[in-house]
């Protein structure tokens, strides 16, 4: 591919993702189905070049930060208390999908071999929640199920990529049984290992950072630091990278002052969206190349009979264990019985909401292209099944999952954003009575307190109405009649920022709000510390 050619495929996708989040946006549907469909149409016009992405580009250019994103937005506290169903599900059912795929696998392409078909299994069992969660939180489902299907889909990515790990290296060189579990073990416990260390040192070195725009750069390179040199010592890169991303994410406070918060999320948002979207889309205009590929022994009824029992394996796998399996883990002790008492409805939009997206597709791509120095004839034939899957259950699960959800009666409406607004309040209130403290002790003057005695009133009087989710952007409207350069008016902001964030967490300790409300309001608290509201 030349230059031009590469300039010329480079604008096509930035215009495809364009349109199709503004598509996605006004459909009020997951921006990766859009995505996929635009690429896949731009795939078919004659002018576009043939996409054949090198595996190593995708393993190490996507993966890591994808990975290390999931991880870092973990919701502690929820994980904590669903760890059991969250476990059983992420371990259990990735482990039980990948037998029951890899046998069909076997079955249908024989001349692969078993390790192949246990690497592409891999590849299709872990889910991605992000469209899934999309719906979901707009909808106002049931806080406990985002929660498994955010803590399944961070576990599951590390189990399935350890899974195709091995099976990749048993294609190349076949082990034992014994030697199988030994590698395991040095896969795991290394890649874990390795990510602690990782984040210990990068958790002090962010500490004695103060510029901004370093900090963000150290967030950049850090999923890379834990994935990379992983993978070169031959452990597990996934599980060092969720290492890393989940003990910095629980501590982003202590490490990272307001303004690189502020920055720095404004910053993974676009990356994330950048990285997900041009992946999608790089899937569908890689699916010419790979129909291309497909072996013309196998006509398109076969390959169209073989992609539907992919299909039917993968999702009936899954709702079978929601629906049959989960109800056992209330044997299980411990505080997670509660799970299990749940609705079967809950169960099975959990089962439903499993849909397979840029992990899945990542790990696919990687599959190798050559065997003990043969070419691996069944590759494309491979990807090509493995993007059936990815379409299929991003489409018929993710254009259903909304309906289902108010079918049966768990959509909460705008239940969500009255409890956000009821912690906005509750926070508020503790930044007016630490102003009347600071008041009362004389260490801010009279003006200054009434002027922000005004400003906390009115945002009372905002979330107490509550509006609707532009809230944020009226209040961003009225600013401080002060000049916020002054080192008192800095301390009163830190001062009155610091009780409500001791609020806020205190509040989320309790389990009075879900950490997507922690994180939103912690924002805004962050904007009010820089000054902006």
């Amino acid at each position: 591919m030349g230059e031009y050619e590469l300039f010329t495929l480079a604008v096509a996708i930035a215009i495809v993702m364009i349109i199709g989040r503004t598509v996605a946006t006004r459909l009020e549907v997951p921006e990766a189905i859009v995505l996929l469909i635009l690429g896949t149409l731009a795939s078919l016009i004659p002018q576009v070049p043939n996409i054949d992405l090198p595996p190593n580009l995708v393993l190490f250019l996507f993966l890591p930060p994808l990975v290390y994103n999931a991880a870092f937005f973990t919701a502690p506290r929820e994980a904590r208390e669903n760890a059991v169903p969250i476990t059983a599900l992420a371990v259990g059912a990735t482990a039980v999908t990948i037998l029951a795929v890899a046998a069909v696998t076997h079955a249908l392409l024989p001349a692969a071999g078993v390790a192949a078909a246990l690497a592409f299994a891999a590849a299709v069992a872990p889910t991605d929640a992000v469209a899934a969660t999309s719906v979901l939180n707009r909808l106002g489902a049931p806080q406990r199920i985002v929660t498994i299907l955010e803590g399944e889909s961070l576990i599951n990515d590390g189990v399935a990529l350890t899974a195709f790990g091995l099976a990749v290296e048993a294609m190349a060189h076949p082990f034992t049984f014994t030697h199988g579990l030994t590698r395991l073990a040095e896969v795991v416990f290394g890649g874990i290992g390795y990510g602690r260390v990782v984040a210990l040192v990068i958790g002090r070195a962010r500490r004695f950072v103060r510029d901004p725009s370093v900090q963000i750069l150290i967030t950049l390179i850090t999923p890379f630091v834990a994935y990379v040199p992983a993978e070169q010592l031959n452990v597990s890169g996934v599980l060092s990278t969720v290492v890393t991303g989940v003990y910095l994410g629980t501590r982003t406070e202590g490490m990272l002052q307001a303004a690189s918060r502020a920055s720095g999320a404004v910053f993974w948002r676009t990356l994330i969206f950048l990285l997900e979207s041009a992946l999608f889309v790089l899937l569908g205009l890689e699916l010419r190349s790979v129909a291309d590929h497909l072996s013309g022994s196998y006509s398109v009824p076969w390959l169209a009979g073989a992609a539907a029992a992919e299909v039917a394996v993968v999702i009936g796998i899954r709702l079978a264990w929601e629906l049959m399996v989960s109800p056992l883990i209330r044997f299980i002790p411990g505080r997670h019985a509660g799970y299990v008492r749940n609705p079967w409805r809950q169960r099975f939009v959990i089962g439903w909401g499993g849909m397979r997206g840029a992990i899945s597709l990542a790990i696919a791509l990687t599959l190798p292209r050559d065997v003990a120095g043969q070419p691996f004839a069944e590759r494309s034939t491979l990807i090509f099944l493995a993007a059936v899957v990815v379409v299929a259950t991003l489409v018929g699960e993710g254009l259903t999952l909304g309906p289902l959800l108010t079918a049966l009666g768990l959509a909460e409406g705008d239940e969500q954003r009255r409890r956000e607004a009821k912690a906005r309040a509750q926070i508020t209130e503790v930044g007016l009575a630490r102003l009347d403290q600071l008041a009362e002790a004389d260490e801010v003057d009279e003006d200054t307190a009434n002027v922000y005695r005004q400003l906390f009133e009115l945002r009372l009087e905002r979330v107490r109405a509550i509006l609707d989710e532009d809230d944020n952007d009226g209040e961003g409207a009225t600013g401080d009649a002060t000049d916020d350069t002054h080192p008192r008016i800095r301390h009163l902001r830190t001062e009155l920022t610091r009780a409500q964030r001791d609020k806020l967490n205190d509040l989320y300790r309790r389990g009075k709000i879900s950490d997507e409300i922690r994180r939103s309001l912690a924002s805004t608290l962050d904007q009010q510390e820089r000054g902006r509201i």
